[in-house]
């Protein structure tokens, strides 16, 4: 089972986690075009972030929301840079802890903590639904956000609630080196050098649509996921792709919204054709 893959040509648009899909989809086989869609970096002033921290150590947050895996890790990087760790891991075991995904869930883990819910939906709207079911009335909750994107309705919904909302945005997004290679990504797909592109979160569709504008090559794009499979991580990726007009070709498992489920639909479908690869 280790070549299912073998000869077909992927298309990875992943950041955080870019290097874990490569390695996954490599093992069984396939030839991984990656594609970064910008470069993390931590946030330009730590003060801020600094004082986040120091504020969960002296008076532990009731709740605590973290968005993304990658927030918490950075958030950790200054920590250790701190000396704080056991007074910041101490203080945040005290916390309900809520999860927009998986991803936060397993950096918690890292630090030997449990969220105490996930959501079912990975977006900020799920995570808005998942906190109207609790009482928030006088809890001070701490909330860690990440850059592009308007959060305005889930700190909208959380103070409606009644809670006191303490935010801590860990990192930044740099976009501008990226948009090079995303053209180049896009030309490969159109001539049809692509047996399938992996989209795993939404951010990587909006990028790709606002490169392919500015860049003056929108028609090439839809030109090129017209003909190259689609395969979407989830319902949120999908119903995103969905808005853009563009559709979905493979899927996981229902309740199996991860890279490895990704990586077996990719597998099954791409089965059915031989890998364009092989005919270049």
């Amino acid at each position: 089972m280790a070549d299912r893959l073998n000869g077909y040509r992927i298309l990875i648009l992943e950041t955080r986690e870019e290097a874990q899909f490569s390695r996954l989809l490599t093992e069984q086989g396939a030839d991984v075009l990656q594609c970064p869609m910008f470069t993390i970096h931590d946030a330009p002033d730590p003060a801020p972030i600094e004082a986040w921290i120091s504020r969960a150590i002296a008076h532990p947050f009731d709740d605590l929301v973290l968005m993304t895996g990658e927030g918490l890790r950075r958030l950790m990087k200054v920590v250790r840079r701190l000396g704080v760790e056991t007074e910041f891991v101490a203080s945040l075991a005290k916390a309900r802890k809520f999860t927009r995904g998986p991803k936060p869930g397993k950096a918690l883990r890292e630090i030997a903590l449990e969220p105490q819910m996930t959501t079912e939906k990975p977006t900020s709207e799920g995570v808005a639904e998942m906190l109207g079911k609790l009482d928030l009335k006088g809890h001070r909750l701490g909330l860690q956000l990440y850059p592009d994107k308007d959060h305005g309705v889930l700190l909208g919904a959380i103070k409606a609630q009644g809670a006191e909302i303490d935010t801590v945005l860990p990192y930044v997004y740099d976009a501008r080196a990226a948009d090079a290679n995303i053209v180049t990504a896009i030309d490969e797909m159109a001539q049809g050098h692509v047996d399938a592109i992996a989209l795993t979160n939404l951010g990587q569709i909006r990028r790709l649509i606002e490169v392919a504008r500015t860049r003056g090559c929108e028609d090439r794009l839809r030109q090129g996921l017209e003909r190259t499979p689609i395969a979407s991580v989830g319902p949120a990726v999908s119903d995103e792709l969905k808005s853009h007009g563009l559709r979905t070709d493979i899927y996981p498992a229902e309740d199996a919204f991860f890279m490895r489920p990704l990586i077996s639909a990719m597998a099954a479908a791409l089965a059915k054709n031989p890998p364009r690869a092989a005919a270049r």
